[in-house]
């Protein structure tokens, strides 16, 4: 099984041919220091992102694409050139739970599983997520979403005309929002 500090320990292929940008594991030894100048200064130690920033990372991301699904439904159906969307408080946590699920999901499924495999896994995944999070908020009397009337709808918290929408988004999230959040690093500077 691989393990989440095997994969973080990993050196990041460095394949940027059209721009020389110095890869991510190398330190520099000209920085900014703290007194706002150019400088000479101690290598700085790069750590990966926290659970707690990687979830930050995956709220942010899941609103925003909800923002930007809900714009392109209005658009679609209403026709409206304002490209507003919507979205709620609630769906921050469960964005960032879900996808963190599906990060840990795709450490122990990749390579092992095909591509077709894994993405199956992780919508059923979202689903579950879905109608899980919805259930306890309608009983809060908060749920902000009814898909009522869809014709292929589970109490009006799920529906199955959102799977391939879902399975699009799980790609996403995979291939680029958690492979990239994972080789995000931090840069902490030596105390001497």
């Amino acid at each position: 099984m691989v393990s989440l500090n095997s994969v973080l320990k990993r050196k990041p292929q460095h394949k940027c041919p059209r721009h020389k940008c110095p890869p991510l594991h190398k330190h520099s030894s000209s920085s900014f220091n703290m007194t706002g100048g150019r400088g000479r200064a101690s290598p700085a130690v790069l750590h990966p992102l926290m659970p707690i920033a990687r979830l930050y990372v995956y709220a942010l991301h899941g609103c925003l694409c909800e923002v930007a699904f809900t714009a392109a439904c209005n658009w679609y159906e209403l026709r409206d050139r304002k490209l507003v969307g919507h979205t709620s408080l609630w769906a921050l946590p469960i964005y960032s739970s879900a996808i963190f699920l599906i990060e840990r999901l795709h450490l122990c499924l990749h390579p092992r599983c095909p591509l077709v495999v894994r993405l199956t896994v992780y919508t059923l995944l979202t689903y579950l997520w879905e109608f899980s999070t919805g259930f306890i908020l309608r009983l809060l009397g908060a749920c902000p979403w009814d898909y009522s009337s869809f014709r292929w709808n589970v109490m009006g918290l799920v529906t199955l005309e959102y799977a391939l929408p879902w399975a699009l988004a799980c790609l996403i999230a995979e291939r680029h929002i958690i492979r990239n959040t994972l080789r995000m690093r931090l840069e902490s500077p030596h105390h001497t």
